[in-house]
């Protein structure tokens, strides 16, 4: 079971690399910010749980929220990869892509929830730029988890 979860994990992690390189060459190529979205759910995790991010000049306390959002996006990326590992599922494209839906609505579930954007709002580009790198996250982590496994 710890090699299966740690298998998943890896190839979590492997395609957490390839969604954020889509997302960075999606802002390269359009010349788009980055989403404030995952600093901002961060923060409002944090606030949940008494963590007050605030200390120091506003630039810190910004940086404190990015550093975070990232940080949650890691794991969100790595513990995907780990249940789908547990799952000893086959790494086909089938389980790729219910891996880039299930990617998908961890994130975007916490952030609906939390009031920091409103899924159903977004226009066809947004979602088009959302789904198209957490369909590669589950790709790349189910190919990299068929290699893995014993």
């Amino acid at each position: 079971m710890a090699g299966s979860l740690l298998r998943g994990a890896m190839a979590g992690a492997a395609g957490t690399v390839a969604l954020n390189a889509a997302t960075y060459a999606d802002m390269a190529l359009r010349g788009r910010p980055a989403s404030g979205v995952p600093a901002e759910v961060a923060s409002r995790l944090a606030g949940k749980v008494g963590l007050d991010l605030s200390a120091g000049d506003e630039e810190a306390t910004a940086n404190r929220k990015s550093g975070l959002g990232a940080l949650l996006g890691l794991a969100t990326g790595l513990g995907v990869g780990a249940a789908y590992g547990l799952l000893g599922r086959r790494g086909d494209l089938r389980d790729g892509l219910m891996l880039g839906l299930a990617a998908m609505a961890a994130s975007d579930a916490p952030a609906a929830a939390l009031g920091v954007t409103d899924p159903r709002e977004w226009g066809v580009e947004a979602w088009v730029a959302d789904l198209l790198p957490h369909l590669l996250y589950g790709v790349v982590t189910a190919a990299t988890w068929s290699e893995l496994r014993p």
